[in-house]
């Protein structure tokens, strides 16, 4: 066991920003409750509902946790600047969220067919709410997660996990606003915040990492 500890104490501070990160959450879903700035835009109304979308939505949850892992136990260099990526990002949503309470009222009233993906989604809005969406997780962090494969020199050998990342991604990142769990302010609002946090991690080095007591740069 201390062996193990040992060679993957690297993925220790994810675990312990996790754990602060979802009790953060929560305490300021509970503070927001009704209290909170309508998000909007007009191409919102032009966005069909298509329950389908919520088997990728669902996929983000292994896509996410899958690579994590993977980058943890297999491809360490990979690791620090995706970690630093995931936890600018999901810091700034959280500020965001204390800062200025936001949600949507985006979620139709009523299903337009009864079936297992309209169930799914009926469920996913009992245990998810319509508050504290600015700027898009989902949308953040699917961003982050592909950018860490694209860089990853291990991945680059393999250019089918490659490929299936980003379509996997793009497809995540549609499903947001075609389940109605996300404005376009949302996923806009994660864009353009991705862009700046990989200026800084991947291309300024703004925000350094050590691996092997080394300092990285991966262009």
């Amino acid at each position: 066991m201390k062996e193990f500890i040992r060679k993957y104490r690297h993925g220790i501070p994810m675990v312990i920003y996790l754990i602060v990160y979802l009790v953060l959450f929560f305490i300021v879903e509970r503070l927001t409750e009704d209290n909170y700035h309508v998000i909007h835009m007009a191409l919102d109304d032009k966005i069909p509902f298509c329950e389908y979308f919520v088997i990728p939505y669902f996929c983000w949850f292994a896509y996410v946790a899958g690579f994590v892992l993977y980058f943890i136990f297999v491809d360490k260099e990979s690791y620090w600047p995706m970690f630093w990526f995931l936890v600018t990002g999901m810091t700034v949503f959280l500020i965001v969220s204390f800062v200025y309470p936001n949600g949507h009222e985006l979620r139709p009233a009523q299903f337009p067919r009864d079936n297992v993906f309209t169930r799914m989604i009926a469920n996913l809005y009992q245990t998810d709410t319509a508050t504290n969406i600015l700027p898009s997780i989902h949308v953040y962090n699917s961003i982050g997660i592909h950018i860490a494969v694209h860089k990853s020199r291990r991945l680059s050998k393999h250019r089918p996990v490659q490929i299936a990342s980003g379509i996997l991604s793009a497809l995540i990142i549609m499903s947001t606003v075609f389940i109605k769990q996300h404005s376009m302010v949302d996923v806009i609002s994660a864009f353009g915040l991705a862009a700046v946090v990989y200026v800084l991690i991947y291309v300024t080095h703004v925000i350094p990492w050590r691996t092997n007591g080394k300092w990285n740069k991966i262009d």
